[in-house]
């Protein structure tokens, strides 16, 4: 059901706003703003991931609005306040291609009153930040992209054939098929969010959507200690094997089975400063209202292969504007699809001014590191203005 206005004003941190605007791609974006009081600021973009929303970066806004930018975070096409899409899982999948990511972004800065900005994205937001910066460098002058490496374009080879598991550029085709043949049968995560399931799954967990995205953020933060990131040897079932099962999930687990054992306590939970539970309630509600189907359309457009068959278009193109890299030490991010993070730094983005990794952050870097997070992106957005 669609909300019926913005974000309450008492959400969010003094100084920013929510409010609607409409991107010419058919979307009335529900924004969060700061810095809007004065006409002759830079512009700069913060794009979120899965399962999170423009919320996710409240605690970056007011510290990049106090260094002089118009920062605006976006709820993306398929979340939160953001109406104009539709995601049942029957509905064509077109309007959640990568170039229409795109465009929805280059429609909210013209929108806005600009001709360019920086953005910067995290988890899901990084591909579609990487992207802009790949395809409209004249738009987007700089690029941040967080938790999830850019690894470059994929290369013009032939699709592989369409079956289960497949996906344009993947360098097994088979690796569905290899996950579940192994001792300990497993799936890769991405093609469990791409199955029909997975919403209700989650919508309708018996525990309820609050408790279960308190385990599923916990699990992927530096505080479920058993998060110890290194690099995989290749894209490889009994490599791949080795990550976390919020990853590589077991075989016949959904995504509420798979984080429910790992719960924080009470105590824990009083004592995350990160994500306190009035913060956590926000992206319930909002998950509760419209599900998450809109956010899993993203993967079938992965695990379909049709995000890497445009990319195509782009193969042997880089990422040429000024850019940075940020994640959490404890984030298996990094290290998720193998080889990314090498290729980023070896020539995907040729102007890398900055490869930071946080202690004390796992995934959720822009909420479990804010102020860390906040001073890097002040810092390589004061040198790449202008």
């Amino acid at each position: 059901m669609p909300a019926t206005g913005p974000l309450s004003p008492e959400l969010l941190p003094a100084g920013v706003r929510a409010r609607f605007v409409d991107n010419g791609n058919g979307l009335s974006m529900h924004v969060l703003e700061a810095g809007h009081e004065s006409g002759d600021r830079p512009l700069v973009l913060l794009l979120h991931g899965f399962p999170e929303i423009a919320y996710s970066w409240r605690y970056v806004i007011p510290a990049l609005a106090a260094a002089g930018w118009h920062v605006v975070a976006p709820d993306q096409r398929g979340y939160g306040r953001t109406t104009g899409w539709e995601a049942d899982y029957d509905d064509d999948l077109a309007p959640f291609f990568m170039l229409n990511l795109v465009r929805d972004i280059v429609g909210l800065v013209a929108a806005l009153g600009y001709r360019e900005a920086a953005v910067v994205g995290h988890d899901y937001g990084s591909p579609v930040a990487a992207a802009c910066a790949l395809v409209r460098p004249d738009v987007f002058r700089s690029v941040v992209i967080m938790s999830a490496p850019f690894g470059g374009t994929p290369p013009l080879l032939p699709d592989p054939e369409a079956a289960p598991g497949t996906a344009a550029g993947l360098s097994n085709p088979d690796l569905t098929r290899d996950l579940a043949a192994l001792a300990r049968p497993r799936k890769h995560y991405q093609w469990y969010y791409s199955t029909r399931p997975a919403d209700a799954d989650m919508r309708n967990c018996p525990e309820g959507i609050h408790a279960f995205l308190r385990a599923y953020f916990h699990m992927k933060s530096a505080d479920w200690t058993a998060n110890r990131p290194h690099r995989l040897a290749a894209w490889r079932a009994d490599e791949i094997a080795r990550l976390p099962t919020y990853y590589v999930m077991d075989l016949e687990e959904d995504m509420p089975a798979t984080v429910r054992p790992e719960m924080p306590s009470a105590e824990a939970i009083a004592a995350c400063r990160w994500l306190p539970d009035e913060a956590l309630a926000v992206y319930a509600d909002e998950y509760g209202r419209i599900g998450f189907q809109g956010g899993l359309q993203w993967y079938r457009v992965v695990t379909g292969g049709h995000w890497g068959r445009e990319l195509k278009t782009f193969a042997g193109r880089t990422i040429d504007v000024p850019s940075a890299f940020i994640a959490g030490a404890s984030d298996w991010g990094i290290y998720q699809k193998p080889g990314d993070f090498e290729r980023m730094q070896n020539g995907a983005m040729t102007d890398l001014r900055g490869v930071h990794v946080l202690d004390g952050a796992g995934h959720w870097v822009q909420q479990e590191q804010a102020d860390k997070v906040s001073g890097l992106l002040v810092e390589f957005l004061g040198e790449t203005r202008g």
